[in-house]
């Protein structure tokens, strides 16, 4: 515990790199398009409980995994941000079955240190272009669901997005009171 309180004070945060393809404003909405590399991410799926019941205790896990709660005791920093995949129903609101996960900081991407959880797992993600649209607060199911909304309704029905996931994202420690950053990412169809 103490290494995952350490490691999010004072330890480097490495942000997840990417390659921004463009920065558009559309209705007064402004939104980036990015493309981000394949990369392992340390992930726990969860099925039954809503978003704001079961993600804080699933960040701590995946915290006390980078902080040195793994098989080598090996503290990797902190990276950000975190993502929750989420698959919404129909009718835009959140299933109950979301992933959360963290990408591996890149000096352990190519051999993860083994996790003493079983619930973590690590998966390779392949590469990705998204639609990313930034907002602050703090944020839980009804603010990303909202911002997901005002993302569909910029980007219309004739972008080509994936409608049956999207990435809740964010980028500060629960301690941070202000300048706090999430994002709402929108997986764009592959031609």
């Amino acid at each position: 515990m103490f290494g995952m309180i350490k490691n999010s004070l004072f330890g480097n945060t490495e942000e997840t790199e990417y390659k921004l393809l463009s920065s558009e404003t559309k209705d007064g909405v402004s939104y980036e398009v990015r493309r981000y590399d394949a990369a392992k991410y340390a992930a726990i799926p969860s099925e039954g409980r809503t978003f704001d019941q079961v993600t804080g205790e699933l960040v701590r896990k995946l915290l006390m995994y980078i902080g040195g709660s793994n098989e080598q005791g090996e503290a990797m920093g902190t990276a950000a941000p975190i993502t929750i995949t989420v698959y919404p129903r129909d009718d835009g609101v959140m299933s109950r079955r979301l992933v959360v996960g963290i990408r591996i900081p890149s000096h352990y991407q190519q051999c993860p240190p083994s996790p003493t959880d079983s619930a973590i797992r690590i998966e390779e993600r392949p590469g990705m272009t998204v639609y990313s649209l930034q907002f602050g607060g703090y944020a839980g199911e009804s603010e990303y669901r909202a911002e997901a909304l005002r993302l569909t309704r910029t980007l219309g029905e004739s972008a080509p997005f994936q409608r049956k996931q999207y990435f809740c994202c964010s980028y500060d420690p629960p301690i941070k009171p202000y300048g706090r950053r999430n994002e709402v990412w929108f997986l764009q169809e592959e031609p």
